[in-house]
């Protein structure tokens, strides 16, 4: 059985965009699995969980199983993210946001051949230090270099399958240089919490938006440093509003409870979504 999941967010009501890829995820699996990403307890809201069965419920796109939550997840995390501390592949990050954002924007000399900048040497020790010993938290980044060079010394080469072409894409780092992992006020990023998450449910194919598909080399790195399994990967289109831009939670006008209340059918809004993609493979 094809096994894949949709993993909402709730911090705003689900629009159209989310509806499709629910659609998408339900089509080309056993149904499917449904993953409430909530680690950010910052913007993560109760209500908005809630709303998300609801309308879920209502477009007919029933999840199998029980639901997950990754705020139950946090341990299986902090030990990912302990693995790769023990095999000295991350680094503690003390630069502020506002230091961070003058850093990427400035020019730079530590690793001038990729386009995205390494952050390891941004502070000298002695202002580590210091921050370290005011109680500063950090934020945990993949040392990309490093990371490299320890899947070159053991002659892996990560790759991930593409499902709508058939073709195996070789992962690279060089757009993201030093990811974080570990972000300072919740302990895990989106890029580590959902390649354990993956790893856990057994997902056999991950289906999201095209705007996600550069994620999936850092995902495919994450999987091959911890050793997990690499799921296929469908990147569907994007539904985009009147204008071409893409849909966001805070267009609350196109939002499914909005539709609701004007009256649409849940047919009608399935009808109005673009085709699902078609695999080139079998899982």
């Amino acid at each position: 059985m094809v096994k894949t999941r949709f993993a909402p967010s709730p911090t705003g009501h689900l629009h159209l965009g989310h509806a499709y890829a629910a659609l998408v995820a339900a089509r080309l699996g056993d149904g499917y699995l449904l993953r409430i990403d909530d680690i950010d307890h910052t913007r993560c809201r109760p209500a908005f969980t809630d709303q998300i069965f609801d309308d879920l419920q209502w477009l007919g796109l029933k999840w199998h199983g029980p639901v997950i939550y990754q705020s139950q997840r946090l341990d299986a995390y902090d030990a990912a993210l302990a693995k790769l501390r023990a095999a000295d592949l991350v680094y503690p990050c003390y630069l502020s946001r506002a230091e961070l954002g003058d850093f990427l924007a400035a020019p730079h000399a530590n690793n001038a051949s990729a386009p995205a900048p390494r952050t390891y040497n941004a502070l000298s020790q002695q202002e580590t230090d210091q921050r370290i010993a005011a109680g500063m938290q950090p934020a945990w980044r993949l040392h990309a270099d490093k990371a490299i060079d320890h899947l070159a010394a053991a002659g892996t080469k990560p790759q991930w399958l593409d499902a709508v072409s058939g073709n195996h894409i070789d992962a690279s780092l060089t757009a993201f240089g030093d990811v974080v992992l570990g972000r300072k006020d919740i302990g895990t990023s989106y890029h580590l919490s959902v390649v354990i998450d993956d790893a856990m449910d057994r997902v056999s194919l991950v289906t999201r938006g095209a705007d996600l598909r550069d994620s999936t080399h850092v995902h495919a790195i994450l999987q091959a440093l911890l050793g997990l399994p690499s799921p296929a990967y469908l990147h569907h289109p994007l539904v985009n509003d009147a204008a071409g831009n893409r849909l966001a939670k805070r267009d609350d006008a196109r939002s499914i409870v909005s539709l609701r209340e004007d009256g649409i059918s849940a047919q009608e809004l399935i009808d109005s979504l673009p085709d699902i993609p078609a695999l080139a493979i079998s899982l």
